[in-house]
């Protein structure tokens, strides 16, 4: 029940936070890079959906280790489900006529329109639906398989190789799939455009699951010793 909820919590957070774009080196302070890669100059922009998603990968890992790929397919059908259930509430709420009193409470000075900004911003989050699920099921089935794999040749012992090689592997899909078809097919975005943030998204999703590794021997430190005491109980 805690590996679920972590895993849903943050997948679900990470597509309703997705169609935002950030600089990583406006993060830090940089201007933007601007590497000249053929006639197009790239610059470490990043969707903000890709903060959370090295958690999901993680614990996703974590479940696969205890209750194999069985496991993360329930819970990956699950998070399917509930991400599709919490876009349709966005739907609906974005639709819904505005009180009076919250338009003019939140006007100010500059007469903002509060109700033409909440629809805004989560309606472009519903444009990448079909994108979003179709890239969490393939990733996340991927990443189990290959989990496995790994698994049954490196046994208990290199619980890294494992984890870091299905993220690797993953989330190139993961990284790709989402942006191609949410902004590329349904959107307005360049192929430049999408192969520049796809590069940008994989390399942080990796570097991520990278120096999360460590989290994965602790878990499971934790998790063998509650397992443990239960099996004294």
């Amino acid at each position: 029940m805690v590996l679920s909820g972590i895993f849903l919590t943050n997948a679900i957070i990470s597509e309703i936070i997705g169609a935002k774009m950030f600089s990583l080196e406006s993060v830090f302070g940089f201007p933007p890079a601007q590497i000249p890669i053929g006639s197009f100059k790239q610059d470490f922009n990043l969707p903000a959906g890709a903060l959370p998603w090295p958690i999901v990968f993680i614990t996703s890992d974590i479940i696969n280790e205890y209750f194999g790929p069985k496991g993360v397919k329930r819970v990956s059908y699950l998070g399917a489900i509930l991400i599709t259930y919490g876009f349709l509430i966005i739907f609906v709420s974005t639709h819904l006529p505005p009180a009076q009193f919250w338009l003019d409470v939140n006007k100010g000075d500059n007469n903002f329109d509060i109700n033409f900004a909440f629809s805004k911003i989560f309606r472009q989050g519903l444009n990448i639906i079909v994108g979003s699920i179709a890239a969490f099921l393939l990733s996340q089935l991927l990443d189990a398989y290959v989990f496995q794999y790994l698994r049954n040749i490196t046994g208990s012992k290199r619980i890294w190789l494992r984890a870091t090689g299905s993220t690797i592997i993953s989330q190139l899909i993961d990284s790709y799939v989402v942006i191609f078809i949410a902004f590329y097919v349904f959107g307005n975005w360049s192929f430049a455009q999408v192969l520049s943030t796809g590069v940008n998204s994989y390399l942080y999703k990796v570097s991520m699951a990278l120096l999360l590794t460590p989290g994965l021997y602790i878990a499971h430190i934790i998790i063998d010793k509650y397992l443990y005491s239960k099996s004294e109980d």
